[in-house]
């Protein structure tokens, strides 16, 4: 599969809500970012972010979202990726490695309530023997330094 149909496939597993099939698709040391500053954040150490999460702590929230108890999911939040085409940025073909960016619009749903958000999603994916892996999914939201809603699921 060409990385900008992974891409697209991603966000089509996360508007289905199948978010363990959505987890599968990081590698083992895989990360997702929302950095608090957008786009001129250089890394998610040195500055607060809107989110950082390794595998396991994405795993955490899944668990969270499917829990019948979980408070913010009554009623449940759905969500609707508009992507842009994705972009090769850069290539790596002796490491295996594939940089994409990816501007969209999201829009997530929950009751009467609905936000809608914009950026350019990047993506560091590894080619795998089965296919590609994520080893980063970097959100960079078009207004990130303003005041945000509750994101409940993915973007």
């Amino acid at each position: 599969m060409a990385p900008e149909n992974f891409v697209a496939a991603e966000a089509a597993l996360l508007d289905a809500g199948r978010f363990d099939d959505w987890l599968a698709l990081f590698a083992e040391d895989g990360h997702y970012w929302v950095p608090l500053l957008g786009a001129a954040q250089a890394d998610p150490f040195s500055h607060n972010s809107i989110a950082y999460e390794d595998r396991l702590l994405l795993q955490l929230r899944i668990e969270r979202l499917k829990n019948p108890r979980a408070h913010s999911q009554h009623p449940a939040s759905h969500c609707q990726h508009v992507l842009q085409r994705s972009r090769i940025e850069q290539e790596d073909e002796v490491a295996g490695e594939v940089s994409l960016s990816t501007p969209f619009i999201y829009v997530e749903s929950r009751g009467e309530q609905q936000q809608l958000l914009a950026g350019t999603c990047r993506h560091l994916l590894l080619r795998t023997p089965s296919g590609w892996a994520i080893r980063q999914k970097r959100v960079d939201l078009l207004n990130a330094g303003r005041a945000l809603p509750a994101i409940q699921l993915f973007i």
